[in-house]
């Protein structure tokens, strides 16, 4: 295995993620602690609540290293309240 120098394993990249969710505005503080976690930074957030509708979804770019996107996405799916957690 080829050595990894610790400049390529810090590289962030900026990855957007879209999540959809239930039980409305009461499931946000939950996604945003998930995805802001071990120090991430999240840009452009946007969430659309709407009464009547089962399912809000919430979009963000976030940035961190390209190995955890997948980690992130996995730890999002987790969530009680989460129905997909995807790129978008």
């Amino acid at each position: 295995m080829a050595p990894t120098s610790f400049a390529t394993r810090s590289m962030l990249v900026r990855r957007r993620i879209a999540t959809y969710f239930t039980g409305g505005a009461e499931g946000i503080p939950a996604l945003v602690g998930a995805l802001s976690e071990q120090g991430r930074v999240i840009h452009e957030l946007s969430v659309d609540v709407r009464d009547g509708v089962r399912e809000s979804n919430l979009a963000c770019a976030v940035l961190l290293p390209g190995d955890e996107v997948e980690h992130l996405l996995d730890r999002l799916r987790a969530l009680p309240s989460v129905v997909s957690a995807e790129l978008a």
